[in-house]
C-alpha cells in the first residue's frame, strides 16, 4: 500500500518521504501549541473580566487542537517545494500517485478533522450561551445603560439614582448588565480589554454582560464604521473599588437627576 510517490518495495510509514514529512510536521506542531500558550495570550494584551479571560482560553485551545492538523498541511506543502521539486529540463508530463484511494489515511483525516470540529463548535456554543444567560439570584449585579451616537458614547446608571456620565466607571468584581442602543445609526459598543463586544442599534435595546476583575483605565472602541469621524469614537472605562465606585457615583449626584428610590415612593 503506497501513501506518496517514493520507494514502492518498502511500506508506506517506511518511506524517506513519509519519515521527513514526521519530522517537519512534529517540529511545527511543537511550535504552533507554544504559540497557542504563550504568544497569543500575550497579543492579545490585558484581561481585565472574566469574559476576556474566557475568550482567551478558548484563542488557546482552537490554537492548540488545531495545530497538529495545520502542521500536517503545512510539512506537506514544504516537503513538495523542496523534496518533490522537479528537477528535469522538461515539465513532467504525469502526476505523482493520489493518495485518494488510501481507506487508513482518508478515514482518519475525516475522522479526526469531524471530533475536532465538533469539540471546537460545542465549546463555543457553550460559551457564547453562558455570556447571554441570567445571573444567579445571589449574585450582584449592576445595569449600565449605553448611548451611541454620532460620535460618541455616554451612560447611565439606573440603579444609582440616574446617575449619567461621558466616560464609563465601573466597580471591580461587579457584574456588569449593559443595556446597549443608538441614538442615530448602528454603532458597535467594543472594550477590548474586557472581550466585551456588542452592536448598538437605533430604536433597539442589545445585552451584554462582563464581569471586570482589574482596577485600571481601559478603552471604550466603537467596532461599526459608523460615519466620518467614527475612528475617533472611544473614551475611557474606569474600573475602580467599589468604595470608590461609591464615592464617585456620590460625586455626580449633583449634576444628575435625582429620581426618588423605591423606599421614597412608598
Amino acid at each position: 500500500m503506497t501513501l506518496i510517490k517514493g520507494d514502492n518495495k518498502k511500506p508506506w510509514y517506511k518511506q524517506k518521504d513519509v519519515r521527513a514529512i514526521t519530522v517537519i510536521w512534529l517540529v511545527l506542531t511543537v511550535l504552533l501549541v507554544l504559540n497557542g500558550l504563550y504568544l497569543i495570550p500575550y497579543l492579545m494584551g490585558v484581561q481585565a473580566s472574566d469574559t476576556m479571560e474566557d475568550v482567551v482560553r478558548t484563542m488557546i485551545y482552537f490554537t492548540v487542537a488545531a495545530a497538529p492538523v495545520a502542521s500536517l498541511v503545512f510539512a506537506i506543502a514544504i516537503y513538495s517545494l523542496f523534496g518533490w521539486r522537479y528537477k528535469g529540463n522538461n515539465a513532467p508530463t504525469t502526476d505523482g500517485p493520489a493518495i485518494r484511494s488510501n481507506n487508513v489515511v482518508t478515514s482518519t483525516w475525516v475522522l479526526v478533522s469531524s471530533i475536532l470540529c465538533l469539540g471546537l463548535l460545542v465549546w463555543g456554543l457553550s460559551l457564547m450561551s453562558a455570556i447571554h444567560t441570567e445571573n444567579s439570584p445571589a449574585e450582584e449585579s449592576m445595569v449600565v445603560n449605553v448611548y451611541g451616537q454620532q460620535w460618541a458614547w455616554s451612560y447611565s446608571y439606573p440603579e444609582n439614582r440616574n446617575v449619567e456620565s461621558h466616560e464609563l466607571y465601573l466597580p471591580v468584581d461587579t457584574q456588569i448588565v449593559f443595556k446597549v442602543t443608538s441614538y442615530d445609526v448602528v454603532h458597535s459598543f467594543w472594550i477590548p480589554e474586557m472581550g466585551t463586544k456588542i452592536d448598538a442599534n437605533p430604536g433597539a435595546v442589545t445585552e451584554t454582560k462582563t464581569k471586570p476583575n482589574k482596577i485600571g483605565v481601559y478603552t471604550v472602541r466603537c467596532a461599526e464604521l459608523c460615519g466620518l469621524y467614527h475612528s475617533q469614537m472611544q473614551n475611557r472605562v474606569h474600573v475602580v473599588s467599589k468604595e470608590d465606585f461609591k464615592a464617585w457615583v456620590s460625586e455626580q449626584k449633583q449634576f444628575a437627576y435625582n429620581a426618588p428610590t423605591e423606599e421614597e415612593q412608598s
